[in-house]
């Protein structure tokens, strides 16, 4: 046997190499914005394989940031610690425009970018550190929020250096929502804020506070004196992390959460006391405004999803056509084929759907998209971040096992992606939260009935294809299944809500996958054909074996 010495997944560029993402690009940038994504991602599809992969796995296993609560004098400070790599990290990644140019022009274009461009660069980005795009996904959110909804005074002296490219002091941003008391139920919230002369101060603990300390400002949900109770009665803070002459702004760090995974982010608990406020648009929308902000990060925990997804199939591609057994390399046996095609399949049909909800969100979100475009977009977003954050956690578990031993130790990068992978299915929702998001839309804009109809548009106008026709007898079935289960009682509809969930996300990257097969053709066609036979369990024993026959194509 021969036995493989490293762990490199046999590529020094996740662009480069990326034929799903590139034709992604092709169809959803003009022809200038193109040229420049491509040169871009380029460059960062070569530092995320090679620079900022090494800090990554350094920070994972030595160098994770660590609380220093006080200083020298005996002061409390709160600050974190980091390691210089992830220093470097910080500053090579939001120089990209990542968050920035989502905002602001693109210098060589004119012209702001999009979030099929930040999402581009998130995606090779959570190749190397998804742990880090945690924070990256905080400072979109924060963005977002600014941009959206703050006043212009408090707008300038924040989102400019939200935005930051290295053309001033970066302010990382973070959602500060959990409390112990309340975790999923926001509405349970205590966290107050009190009017101070002309100034709000807050008081109270937040329970799960990412890139605390981190942060230059976070956006903080906290309820009024005398405000109602109930989620409605929260209000949006913006909060600096220090004030003017760099002392911590009345607020302290408890502790670091000790997780799992996702080493790079500091996640503590947060308590304020007196912490300087500024109100972030109408008093009373507090909630919705945050619920927009979760609905981005929900989109980037589903974007890191599949570059987890992306990652360990690199690895696993790399290591079984490396390593022989018996006298012959694994690749030459129909059971490894047969995994890798099926891995290939539902990363490509993942990611071209992922993509396919972002462009319709920059549609959203710049006011050019209808009311049932926003229904859809509440949808798809739901119930693609509960497909894409369990299929992460699936296939970094299968890179595992197709490594054999090796995949479990911690030379190996595919430890980290099943430790990363697992907190996004917790983080932003989880799926019994996202269930009760679908029943909110079923119930309240029939979107299931909206669902339906899309998916059949979709579908008519493609041609006559046996491909496009399982996906017609498919929708069918669940178009009688989603009635259903629009008329069901309350808790019936939260008993049946996840599974209903799942079918729809399959039918959704169904649809998807025979829009790539017949623009496409060739490989795309194939990867179509494995997909639908797998998902949809339609091979009966001792049928063709389709990911053997189209292994060379596909994989």
């Amino acid at each position: 046997m021969r036995v493989l010495q490293q762990e490199i997944a046999g590529t020094s560029n996740f662009f480069t190499d990326n034929d799903t993402l590139q034709k992604v690009l092709e169809m959803m940038l003009d022809k200038e914005f193109l040229s420049y994504a491509h040169r871009e991602l380029t460059d960062f599809g070569e530092l995320c394989a090679g620079a900022i992969d090494v800090r990554a796995k350094h920070t994972d296993r030595q160098g994770e940031p660590r609380l220093q609560r006080y200083n020298a004098y005996g002061e409390e400070v709160s600050e974190i610690w980091v390691n210089d790599g992830y220093k470097k990290t910080i500053e090579e990644t939001y120089n990209t425009g990542i968050v920035g140019y989502v905002h602001k022009d693109i210098p060589q274009l004119g012209h702001k970018g999009n979030y099929v461009y930040s999402f581009a660069q998130g995606y090779l980005l959570s190749h190397a550190e998804p742990g880090f795009y945690c924070p990256v996904t905080l400072t979109m959110a924060t963005a977002y929020l600014l941009d959206h909804y703050a006043e212009e005074e408090v707008k300038q002296r924040f989102l400019p250096h939200v935005c930051a490219t290295g053309d001033r002091e970066l302010y990382e941003g973070a959602t500060f929502l959990t409390e112990r008391q309340g975790g999923s139920d926001v509405g349970a919230n205590v966290v107050e804020a009190k009017l101070v002369g002309n100034e709000y101060r807050l008081y109270g603990e937040k329970y799960f506070a990412s890139n605390a300390g981190m942060c230059g400002v976070a956006m903080v949900l906290a309820r009024i004196e005398g405000a109602q109770a109930g989620s409605k009665g929260l209000t949006l803070f913006a909060v600096p992390w220090r004030n003017e002459d760099g002392s911590a702004n009345h607020l302290r760090i408890r502790r670091l959460k000790d997780k799992l995974g996702v080493k790079a982010v500091p996640s503590g608990e947060v308590e304020f006391d007196g912490a300087l406020a500024y109100v972030v648009g109408d008093q009373n929308k507090g909630i919705y405004y945050m619920l927009e902000a979760l609905n981005l990060s929900r989109i980037c925990n589903a974007v890191a999803s599949i570059g987890i997804m992306r990652r360990g199939f690199l690895e696993a591609k790399h290591y079984v056509s490396n390593r022989y057994a018996f006298g012959k390399p694994l690749t030459q046996y129909p059971m490894i084929q047969d995994t890798l095609g099926k891995y290939a399949a539902k990363l490509h049909v993942e990611v071209a759907t992922i993509f396919d909800l972002i462009q319709l969100y920059d549609k959203v979100t710049s006011g050019q998209g209808t009311e049932q475009d926003t229904i859809m977009n509440r949808l798809y977003i739901a119930i693609m971040k509960k497909e894409t954050a369990e299929q992460a956690v699936h296939y970094a578990s299968e890179a595992i096992e197709l490594h054999g031993g090796n995949g479990y130790i911690e030379d190996f990068v595919t430890p980290r992606l099943l430790r990363d992978a697992q907190v996004l299915t917790v983080w932003e929702g989880t799926a019994n939260i996202l269930a009760l998001e679908l029943i909110r839309l079923v119930d309240k804009y029939r979107a299931h009935e909206l669902f339906v109809q899309e998916m059949s548009e979709r579908l008519e106008v493609l041609t006559d294809h046996s491909l496009v026709k399982i996906v017609q007898e498919q929708l069918t079935k669940l178009s009688a299944t989603l009635q259903i289960f629009s008329t069901l009682d309350e808790a019936t509809k939260t008993f049946e809500a996840k599974d209903v969930a799942k079918k729809m996300a399959q039918l959704y990257e169904s649809v998807v996958a025979v829009e790539w097969a017949q623009k496409f053709g060739e490989k795309y066609d194939k990867l179509a054909d494995v997909y639908l036979e797998q998902t949809w369990s339609l091979r009966t024993i001792g049928a063709p074996m389709k990911t053997v026959q189209y292994f060379a194509e596909i994989v």
